[in-house]
Parts: structure tokens; sequence; C-alpha cells
């Protein structure tokens, strides 16, 4: 659809659904905007649904007014649907029978942030390629095994196009409008959004560890990558410390100085926060989640869990897990002693 330049206006139905990612949601349909005011004329135009024609609120509270429901959509030639936080805890079939009719109809089906999750439960990417945000992209694996997923900014396997999240959709959709309408069109609209560089489809979403860090030492930069690397198969100490090329005690003085913590701790915190998304984001048993993050058993893993949380895996999940009834996502963690690289 996005390759043929006669295709205009072409028309885009972004389906919202309650804690839908506000960036990801505007990073996508404000390109659209400038892309018909560079051009001179309507090149894009675009309609809101919601599952029930009623306002959709995104996870920061703000409420959007949908142009018509689910239910009063009769064709649309491409459908995105735009989700956010606790996308794995939202059951309601009507929404994926819509998909699946917007997709037997020969629609062309795009997901933003955690909009990958709806489209796996419809089976619409099965044999496609697709992303999502990273911090969801260990549950998606876990809870679909059999989809090819990467952790890309964004996706374009055929007929289903797939985004990150965040500014990543901007990236996307400068790169659909290029491809559609020519490069130099993409550029002016980059220009307007003052992004001074489109990025390539694989580029990666996260930040360098040298970013996120805050440090700049590059053994104890490939040591933390290993460690990140090996969540469910934890290397030994003396093992971290060979592949750096360090002596174990070189390795301790590294990360006492530079993240006030022993190497086993901060690996043990990684594994643990790992844990933690796995609780929150899949109905996982609390024995699976503990053999998938390196524990041998489940009381061990528990221990651990609450000593770092204050709470237990059950708790977590009764809390904000799946099988909670929270409408938000899980409480935040306490302030830990050390700097983690995965969060933010």
């Amino acid at each position: 659809m996005f390759d043929d330049p006669n295709a205009v206006p072409t028309r885009i139905g972004f389906l919202l659904i309650r804690n839908f990612s506000m960036m990801a949601f505007t990073s996508a349909v404000e390109p659209l905007r400038s892309a018909n005011r560079m051009a001179g004329r309507t090149l894009y135009e675009w309609q809101i649904f919601s599952p029930d024609g009623k306002p959709v609120a995104a996870s920061n509270g703000i409420e959007v007014v949908p142009h018509k429901s689910m239910a009063e959509v009769d064709r649309e030639k491409i459908v995105v649907v735009v989700t956010g936080i606790d996308v794995q805890r939202y059951e309601d079939e009507r929404i994926l029978g819509f998909l699946r009719r917007m997709a037997r109809q020969g629609a062309t089906m795009g997901a933003l942030c955690t909009g990958s999750h709806l489209l796996a439960r419809a089976g619409l990417l099965d044999g496609r390629r697709c992303t999502i945000h990273w911090e969801n992209l260990g549950g998606f694996t876990e809870d679909f095994p059999e989809i090819e997923v990467s952790s890309d900014l964004y996706e374009i396997d055929r007929d289903r196009f797939t985004c990150s999240g965040g500014t990543a959709a901007l990236d996307m959709m400068l790169h659909l409008i290029g491809r559609q309408h020519g490069q130099a069109l993409a550029n002016q609209v980059s220009e307007q959004f003052i992004h001074d560089r489109i990025r390539e489809p694989h580029d990666h979403q996260r930040m360098e560890l040298r970013s996120r860090l805050g440090v700049s030492h590059p053994k104890l930069i490939s040591v933390i990558g290993e460690m990140e690397g090996n969540l469910e198969e934890p290397l030994t100490q003396t093992d971290l410390a060979e592949r750096a090329g360090l002596s174990t005690r070189q390795l301790e003085r590294l990360f006492r100085k530079y993240l006030g913590a022993t190497p086993t701790r901060y690996y043990l915190t990684l594994r643990l926060h790992r844990a933690r998304q796995l609780l929150v984001q899949t109905s996982m048993s609390i024995l699976s989640v503990a053999l998938a993050c390196g524990f041998v058993s489940a009381s061990h893993f528990s221990k651990c869990y609450r000593e770092c949380f204050g709470r237990t895996p059950r708790a977590e999940r009764a809390i904000g897990g799946v099988t909670g009834t929270s409408s938000g996502s899980a409480p935040p963690a306490p302030d830990l002693p050390i700097r983690l690289a995965g969060q933010f």
C-alpha cells in the first residue's frame, strides 16, 4: 500500500486501546499531517477508532475522542492498533475479531508500541517478522515462541508493519512516506520536527550501555553486556572476568568503583528485574519465571525476590501481574543501591 504513490489520499485507521502510548500515537500521526502540509495537498487521511466509540484514555491520562467504534468500521486499507502498558491483560475478543475481519478483507495491518501483542493473539503475525517495545520483548517471546521477533526499531514484512513505540513511530512513518512519495518529502517532514536523522529499521531500540550506565570503562561495559546476554544461564564471576581479560579481583574493584556493588549483586539484580517483567507481562508459572532467570528453585527465587523488592513473586503478580485486578502497571520497584543498566 505504501509503495503506490498514486494511492492518494492514503487512508489509515488507528485503533486506540486504553492505556495506549500517546508518544507512539502522535509520533505516527504528526508526520502524516506534516507531509500533507509540505506537499500542499492531501496525501494522507486518518480516522480514529475505539472498541466502543467512547473516548480512550492514554497511559498519561489524556483522553482522545474517536471518530467511530469498531462496529461502525466497514473497510479500511490500513489499520494500526495502538496500545501501551498492560496490553497482556486486555481481554476483549471483539478486538481480536475486528482485527481478523480487517485482515480478511485485505487490510495492511500495523501495530505501535505493544500492539504486536494483539496482532499476535489474533493470529496475524504467524509467519511474519515483528518487533515490540524492548521492555516487553522477554514476555512476548515467552508467550509467542513461534513468532520471529526482533529488537529493531520497526519491522515491515509484506502486509504487516510493527513498531517498538515512542519516537520510533516517527522514523517508521518517515520511512513509509519516503517509500511512497520520495525521500525529499520525508526529509522535509523530518526537518519540521527537528529530527536530524531518520533512523533505519534495524537501528537498536535501546541506548548503548555506555550511555545508559554513565560510565565508559570498556571492560566494565563488556562484562555487563555479557551479563545482559546471559540471564537464563548465568555465567560465573570467573567466566565473566576471563572473557573481559581481567582477574576476579580487578572485576570486583571495577564494579565497586563505578557502580557501588559487587558483580554478583549487580548480576542478581539484573536477573530479578527480568523476572519482574515476566511476572507482570506473562502468565508463566512462578517456577517457570525462576528457571527463565537462572534460579534453580522457586524457593530460592522467592527469597531473593523478596529481599530485592520487599514482596514475594506471588504478591507481585497479585498487585500488578496478569492475574491482578489493578488497571495500572505494576508498582515501581524500590530504589536500589546501584545504577541498574536496564532501568529508566
